[in-house]
């Protein structure tokens, strides 16, 4: 059996490993799931990932930091326009300025503050903070 949605699996297991105080998750590939971990990288919630070959598919090593309180996908992704995003930062991040939600644009997965910045919209993929 399939599964329906990669991304969230993902987010969810590594939000759990978190809770659990773990060091290391493995989770399934894709390239979504490695643009929104590489983007996870750069704003330091995690330490870095690793992509693994494995006879099933490929498999990502995930290396945690103990930065993130909470990671999840965005369930509908909703197209947000620029003047929209207050409303989603305060529906999914608990406070203002704290956390990051993560936009598909046109310019490929940006920050909903970056995405502010370059005055462009998009859809809501994940939040983190």
């Amino acid at each position: 059996m399939s599964m329906n949605d990669t991304l969230a699996a993902a987010l969810s297991k590594i939000n759990n490993y978190e809770k659990g105080y773990k060091k290391v998750v493995i989770v399934q590939s894709s390239n979504l799931i490695k643009k929104v971990l590489l983007k996870l990288q750069e704003l330091s919630y995690i330490a870095g990932f690793k992509e693994i070959q494995d006879s099933k598919g490929n498999l990502l090593e995930v290396h945690l930091s103990g930065a993130i309180n909470a990671v999840g996908a965005v369930k509908p992704r909703f197209n947000v326009k620029v003047s929209e995003f207050e409303k989603f930062e305060k529906r999914y991040l608990p406070a203002r300025g704290f956390g990051v939600l993560i936009v598909s644009t046109n310019k490929g997965l940006l920050t909903h503050e970056e995405a502010k910045k370059q005055g462009i919209g998009g859809v809501l993929i994940a939040y983190c903070y």
